[in-house]
């Protein structure tokens, strides 16, 4: 839809048309996916926009609680704020004393490891999922995320399929994370990039 002298209009296509670059009525959800039956799926989904999401914010240990019910492997004594959205909590798996901030995002369609004592900030987005741009039927990929043990990622910072995170690194604020980043630097940009070591006092 294009506004034109102040009215809109829509392009079409005549029917049969080629796609040239993608045919989304040829998608299909690859078998075993999201390995879980449709049933599980939706009672996460269920289960996380009322019993998680309505849990009182000091009630860490009943969201973990929930999480490990469907399969999660959630450490000791983790911090995992009410309004945190996890995809497949069955994908997931976070260490002792880590910390998932406000509406930290896990879509989980593929792994997503968060190491001990290591943070994931507010408004973060870890996507492991993407699809072949190189397909006509747009097919749709699970990848792995790595959050090492005592990194830090900043608020707000978006964290691409395929990405580790090095031990004790710092991601800072708003970056856009598309390559691994290596142990113990403080990290920042969009893309994100090493900039100097973490001096530890």
């Amino acid at each position: 839809m294009f506004p034109k002298n102040g009215y809109h209009f829509i392009q079409t296509f005549p029917i049969g048309s080629t796609m040239r670059f993608q045919n989304l009525s040829k998608f299909k959800i690859p078998p075993n996916f999201r390995k879980a039956s449709a049933l599980k799926v939706q009672l996460w989904w269920c289960v996380q926009a009322s019993l998680f999401k309505w849990s009182p914010q000091f009630l860490y240990g009943f969201r973990a609680f929930l999480l490990r019910l469907f399969g999660a492997k959630v450490g000791r004594f983790t911090v995992i704020r009410p309004t945190v959205t996890v995809t497949y909590p069955w994908n997931v798996s976070i260490g002792d004393y880590a910390w998932i901030g406000d509406d930290v995002v896990l879509y989980s369609l593929g792994e997503i490891h968060i190491g001990d004592h290591a943070v994931v900030s507010q408004r973060s987005y870890l996507c492991t999922g993407d699809h072949d741009h190189t397909q006509i039927d747009f097919p749709i990929r699970g990848h792995k995320i790595i959050v090492e043990n005592e990194a830090w990622v900043a608020t707000d910072v978006y964290i691409a399929p395929n990405v580790t995170i090095g031990r004790g690194a710092v991601i800072g604020a708003r970056s856009s994370v598309f390559k691994d980043m290596p142990e113990g630097y403080i990290c920042l940009g969009s893309p994100c990039k090493p900039i100097k070591p973490r001096e530890m006092q």
